[in-house]
């Protein structure tokens, strides 16, 4: 029993890694540090690192919200006892 929890712990913080990853790239990586370079293009009549800066990163935090349910409730079915 152990083991199991230790293994559910281990996916469930891999899964966190690498959406809270995505998640600083989109807003930090998009929002600040690659902002000039997505100025050149414009998204609805906005450029789009303004875009990604004022709304794209809280898109993108909700979507990935959705995402950590749906794998925390495909995770939990796989370790349920």
């Amino acid at each position: 029993m152990k083991e199991k929890n230790k293994l559910y712990w281990k996916k469930n913080l891999g899964y966190l890694i690498v959406l809270l990853s995505i998640w600083f790239v989109v807003s930090f990586g998009f929002g600040i540090l690659f902002v000039d370079q997505l100025n050149l293009i414009e998204f609805y009549g906005f450029k789009l690192g303004f875009w990604f800066a004022q709304q794209g990163s809280i898109y993108t935090f909700v979507i990935l919200i959705f995402i950590y349910i749906y794998l925390m409730n495909k995770l939990d079915k796989e370790f349920k006892s």
